[in-house]
């Protein structure tokens, strides 16, 4: 017969009852598990109809995500306690942040808080969610529409203005001008339109009056020198002529 050694047996049973009663749920000393509660909500869109289009919702930047159905409503499940931020991530509409607060007890309703952005103005909601959007993203920036105050920023536009407004007030400028000084404003706009047509005669006929006027003042010079050695001459003829009468 086999003999069965009393202690190694009690020693084997004291290590195998422990762990035993530490498989047993609710028996460890950690208690309890947690208890999980869902998250339940909506997405509507600015005039408050709900959002067909199927959007990904997250938890805790992923931790829990979900997708919104056609009629706009969530839910997300096994949500233990805690405080979670919950995002909308749409790429049409902006809602706003919500961080929501589980506490232990079952029958406790979640606490929620929204907010557009970080930093900013944080508002209490009730439960269930009802999130509403914010604005509507713009991808593209909208073409400018006509305005025809634009084209006076134009300065071709500009100088075509100017002209036009001397061509019509130029003949009531003229009516008070005598016939020299119209004579002089002719030539004056005879010469500027000869140089917006051919720039090069018109720089070589300015060359050339710039050259003529030149010609004239040393002629006119010459001229003078002439009468004043002319002038002391005979100024000392008559002079001489007096001491010998």
């Amino acid at each position: 017969t086999m003999t069965v050694d009393p202690y190694r047996f009690l020693a084997s049973l004291a290590l195998a009852v422990p762990v035993f009663f530490s498989l047993l749920p609710g028996v460890h000393g950690e208690g309890e598990p947690p208890a999980t509660v869902p998250i339940r909500g909506k997405l509507l869109l600015s005039s408050g109809e709900p959002l067909t289009n199927t959007t990904r919702i997250t938890l805790n930047d992923g931790e829990f995500a979900t997708y919104s159905q056609t009629d706009g409503a969530f839910v997300f499940h096994r949500v233990g306690p805690g405080v979670h931020a919950l995002n909308v991530h749409s790429h049409v509409h902006h809602y706003p942040t919500v961080k929501i607060q589980l506490k232990q007890e079952i029958n406790m309703e979640p606490k929620c808080i929204e907010y557009a952005y970080a930093g900013a103005a944080k508002a209490v909601v009730s439960y269930p969610l009802e999130l509403t959007a914010l604005a509507q993203y713009q991808y593209f920036e909208p073409k400018p529409r006509f305005n025809p105050l634009r084209l006076l920023k134009n300065p071709m536009v500009l100088m075509m203005v100017v002209s036009v407004a001397l061509m019509a007030f130029m003949p009531k400028m003229m009516e008070g001008l005598d016939d020299e000084q119209r004579e002089q404003m002719r030539q004056q706009m005879a010469t500027q339109n000869q140089m917006m047509t051919d720039p090069t005669k018109a720089f070589s006929n300015l060359f050339g009056e710039m050259a003529g006027s030149e010609d004239d003042g040393g002629s006119a010079a010459a001229a003078n020198r002439q009468r004043r050695i002319e002038s002391s001459e005979a100024g000392g003829k008559t002079a001489r002529r007096g001491k010998r009468d």
